[in-house]
């Protein structure tokens, strides 16, 4: 999408505001014991509090209003009976739909007690996917997002999953372009003022790539390792992007 009109950034300012309150309370009210089916039905409801629905639920038939993975599970997690540990690694995603407009945005937070290890993944990630953020701009090429990523991830000491990428949004959950996590040096294609479009670096301990579960949703790393995602959604300008993914 390109967000040409006043209307159009007013509309995902709104939703983007939406998600970000809901994904927001989520993290604040997640703790050990509650169920994933739990946690997901509360983000359900603020979601429909502020008049909007989960919109992977209405595209595709995600069986949950937002998508809860933990530990290995690195996205599209089902919500559901499992209990959340103390000690877990946490991926919350909300993508949500209101009047016609998406935002998408996903945060990973360990549950207490706290490792050093997973709290530095964690906001390593969030590093990374803000200084990413902080260098686009209407001209730049769609590729150094990818190298930028793959920059970032050798001078944490994390590895990049290569097949979970950034993306289009604003009118749909998936729209074009796509954006590689790797550096392509043939892609030419250029960002363009008003495109609408995430940043979602996942940054594995271990592997570089997951594997679908036999649910058809979930996505896991191979070996058991962990990975964490942060996520925006955000209008490219000629000079800082908007973030549109804040409450």
């Amino acid at each position: 999408m390109t967000a040409d009109t006043q209307k159009d950034i007013d509309g995902l300012k709104e939703i983007g505001r939406i998600v970000a309150i809901t994904l927001n309370e989520m993290k604040r009210q997640a703790e050990a014991g509650m169920t994933t089916r739990e946690l997901d039905e509360l983000g359900g409801q603020l979601l429909k509090s502020h008049g909007a629905f989960s919109a992977p639920k209405k595209a595709f038939q995600f069986p949950g209003h937002t998508c809860i993975s933990i530990n290995n599970e690195v996205a599209h997690g089902i919500p559901g009976s499992r209990r959340i540990e103390p000690g877990d690694l946490v991926n919350v995603d909300v993508c949500a739909e209101k009047d016609g407009y998406v935002a998408d945005t996903g945060t990973s937070f360990q549950i207490a007690p706290y490792s050093e290890e997973i709290q530095r993944l964690c906001s390593f990630t969030h590093e990374t996917m803000m200084k990413v953020i902080s260098s686009l701009k209407h001209g730049v090429k769609v590729n150094q997002i990818g190298k930028m990523f793959e920059q970032q991830a050798k001078l944490g000491g994390y590895q990049i999953i290569g097949d979970l990428c950034s993306h289009g949004v604003g009118r749909a959950v998936h729209e074009w372009p796509q954006i590689s996590p790797l550096y392509n040096k043939r892609d030419k294609r250029v960002l363009r003022e008003g495109l609408v479009i995430t940043i979602e670096p996942f940054l594995s301990t271990g592997a570089d790539y997951v594997v679908q579960q036999a649910d058809g949703w979930t996505l896991c790393t191979p070996d058991n390792s962990v990975a964490a995602q942060h996520e925006h959604t955000i209008i490219i300008t000629k000079e800082a992007p908007i973030i549109l993914t804040v409450a």
